[in-house]
């Protein structure tokens, strides 16, 4: 879910709004919902119970995303989600990981509510060792436009000498998207050093990269904490 805010603020700024205006509470619900682009606070309230909905419907083809969150915040969860969001839709998802096998996937799927069994047609998971942009690029070579790409994660595209810097692969993984128009998602590690006693949020500032990277490549940047999701700035902003 993408809001400007929390749940419980804008439901403040409601309760504040209806006094200051002197209007019902559910006239006030709905234009904060208004400012937030939904037509109704119902409908953001569904929204707001399937985070991935909400992000998945700020998405486009050609983008490419960063999902970065501290361990155990739900980046995996999220991108998951976002692949059962493209299926549900009737586009395909791959799911590129060098952390975890594809039990690991089954399981979270499972727990997620869904049997990816019933989704051999559109789910893909590739565990490969060898997973890297150009590998990336090869497996996606004939996926139809609109195809869900999850990367899980971003530092360890860097992690082989062999493979090319990690600027030249997110740049390949960029162009590729743009022409084919997929959308890939980047996992990616924050830095140890984020405190969230001093920013809800971790940002640009906090992405662990341990050699240089252009993050104006990545169109959309999302950060996750404490069970919340943010968008924050694009990198192109």
């Amino acid at each position: 879910m993408i809001l400007s805010a929390p749940i419980y603020r804008l439901k403040r700024n409601a309760r504040l709004l209806a006094r200051e205006q002197r209007i019902p509470l559910h006239a006030a619900l709905d234009r904060v919902a208004h400012r937030e682009g939904y037509s109704s606070w119902s409908l953001l309230a569904a929204r707001a119970a399937r985070p991935a909905a909400g992000l998945s419907a700020r998405l486009n083809a050609g983008d490419l995303v960063l999902l970065g969150a501290r361990p155990g915040q739900g980046k995996t969860l999220l991108g998951l989600e976002l692949a059962i969001e493209a299926m549900k839709a009737g586009r395909r998802a791959f799911f590129f990981s060098l952390e975890y096998n594809e039990r690991d996937v089954i399981d979270r799927f499972r727990a997620l509510g869904t049997n990816p069994s019933l989704d051999a047609d559109l789910f893909v998971f590739d565990g490969s060792d060898g997973i890297c942009a150009d590998h990336i690029i090869a497996r996606l070579a004939d996926a139809p436009r609109g195809t869900l790409a999850v990367i899980d994660y971003l530092q360890l595209l860097d992690q082989k000498r062999t493979n090319p810097e990690l600027a030249v692969q997110v740049a390949a993984l960029k162009s590729f998207a743009d022409r084919r128009g997929l959308t890939i998602a980047v996992l990616s590690q924050i830095d140890r050093a984020y405190d969230p006693a001093e920013k809800p949020f971790p940002d640009a500032a906090d992405i662990r990269l341990p050699n240089p990277l252009d993050l104006t490549l990545f169109d959309r940047m999302c950060f996750l904490n404490a069970g919340r999701i943010h968008l924050g700035e694009t990198g192109r902003s």
